[in-house]
């Protein structure tokens, strides 16, 4: 996709609110060696939408880094929605937390300090979650998956991000990383409790519903 191209999408989609903007540019400006971890500007509006069509009120997020991803997310969550954020940086969860205070969502997010496999175990076993986004370290994904799967409410949705690395899932075998991912979406394919679809939006991103 050329930079004309992507700015004709960007701008045919929902723009970021202003608190979004901000947030990106503040992500941008206090933390440029790592703000690539922050997701991309037509993700914000894309995960907004599905929890609208979803019509989630109990969210998982397994990566929160400054906090966009949560912020979109719970600005379009209903007022008795949750969104339960996992990360290990109070550093970087810090801009997260005054993004949210800012936007007025604060009361929708709890975040969790810690390992995510940790704090995902520790939830409750039933099926709960409407829906799910993972986006933390790559060779961890597999494991986030099987934890939320059966937390997974029937006609529930995973939302998995960087599933193509880069491209670097093309040759795994130079990539530590890319072999991580490659074999996470090998997992995904052969999941016969969801219905999965990868999608080239941003560095890639899979859809999955859970099987009723």
């Amino acid at each position: 996709m050329t930079p004309e191209l992507y700015e004709y999408v960007l701008a045919h989609n929902p723009p970021l609110l202003p608190s979004q903007r901000a947030l990106v540019d503040i992500t941008r400006s206090a933390l440029p060696g790592v703000a690539v971890k922050q997701i991309a500007r037509e993700q914000g509006p894309l995960l907004a939408f599905l929890v609208r069509l979803t019509g989630a009120r109990h969210i998982v997020e397994v990566g929160t880094f400054t906090g966009l991803s949560a912020l979109s997310m719970a600005q379009a969550l209903p007022a008795d929605g949750k969104l339960i954020t996992l990360d290990i940086s109070e550093e970087w969860t810090a801009y997260a937390r005054d993004a949210w205070h800012g936007a007025g969502v604060a009361d929708r997010v709890e975040l969790r300090i810690g390992a995510a496999l940790d704090s995902l175990k520790a939830m409750p076993a039933e099926a709960h979650i409407d829906l799910a986004f993972i986006d933390a370290d790559k060779e961890g994904y597999i494991d986030y998956w099987e934890e939320l799967v059966p937390r997974l409410r029937p006609g529930g949705l995973i939302v998995a991000d960087n599933v193509l690395f880069s491209g670097q899932v093309l040759t795994p075998e130079t990539s530590r990383t890319g072999a991580a991912v490659d074999a996470f979406n090998e997992h995904v394919a052969a999941d016969k409790r969801m219905d999965s679809v990868m999608l080239a939006v941003a560095d890639g991103l899979t859809l999955s519903r859970r099987a009723a």
